[in-house]
């Protein structure tokens, strides 16, 4: 009994090699068909100002309109330089608060039981239509420390009893959709630049000292905001065989 018991989890373990791997080509073998490409970025209409910590119980989070920054055209400036040495990127037309709209649901099961909301937003909503895919990138949520979720852009203040910590934060996702069939070929959130800081966040941050303002207009916070950013994006691309990695 326990030899078949063994011979059973070996052929488990064998067929679920055999689906990672038969995934893997399948995603590598539509990357490699790529040829025309679309960029749509939402996730810099506006910035949360969040406290954190030990005396941040009972606040409630905040958020103020960055649209002046030009976070999301920034975003596809960059996409396209990297893109264009092995994709021809056409400009795309979409609404952009559609995009920003959509939510991950707070009940964790529900995102992996619906469908992906963003493949019928692409074809209904993305023009024009027929290229061989669309480049989608959109906020990503993460806890702040063991607290409160935090997403997209974002300034937050983690409280201590004996410290208090800032830190900015640009946590986005890249989807590539297929722009035949409206499927997702992958999906990458954009890793953290390093994990060095007091304050671990899954995905684009660093520390700020009281210096930074608290308000949308400091142009200082809005360059630092970009450059997490611009140093993050091409590493993501890298990692999901989009550019050849830096």
């Amino acid at each position: 009994m326990r030899r078949i018991a063994f011979l059973w989890v070996g052929l488990a373990a064998a067929c679920i090699a055999l689906g990672a791997a038969a995934a893997f080509e399948t995603r590598a073998t539509k990357l490699q068909a790529i040829k025309t490409v679309g960029i749509v970025s939402a996730i810099g209409e506006e910035m949360s100002l969040t406290q954190a910590g030990l005396t941040a119980l009972g606040n409630t989070g905040q958020s103020v309109s960055i649209n002046a920054w030009g976070l999301d055209e920034l975003i596809v400036q960059q996409a396209t330089k990297l893109l264009s040495g092995r994709f021809r990127v056409q400009p795309v037309n979409y609404r952009r608060a559609a995009f920003g709209a959509i939510r991950d649901s707070a009940v964790a099961p529900v995102n992996l039981l619906r469908s992906d909301p963003f493949k019928e937003l692409v074809r209904s909503d993305v023009t024009p239509q027929g290229l061989d895919a669309y480049i989608v990138i959109t906020r990503a949520r993460s806890k702040l420390g063991n607290g409160r979720n935090v997403e997209g852009v974002g300034l937050a203040e983690y409280r201590t009893l004996l410290a208090d910590y800032g830190l900015i934060h640009a946590l986005y996702e890249v989807r590539v959709i297929d722009g035949k069939t409206y499927d997702v070929i992958e999906k990458r959130a954009a890793a953290p630049l390093d994990n060095t800081g007091t304050v671990r966040i899954a995905g684009p941050s660093g520390s700020v000292d009281e210096s930074f303002e608290s308000s949308a207009s400091s142009e200082r916070l809005r360059a630092a905001i970009a450059d997490l950013i611009i140093r993050s994006l091409p590493l993501t691309l890298g990692d999901m065989h989009l550019i050849d990695s830096p």
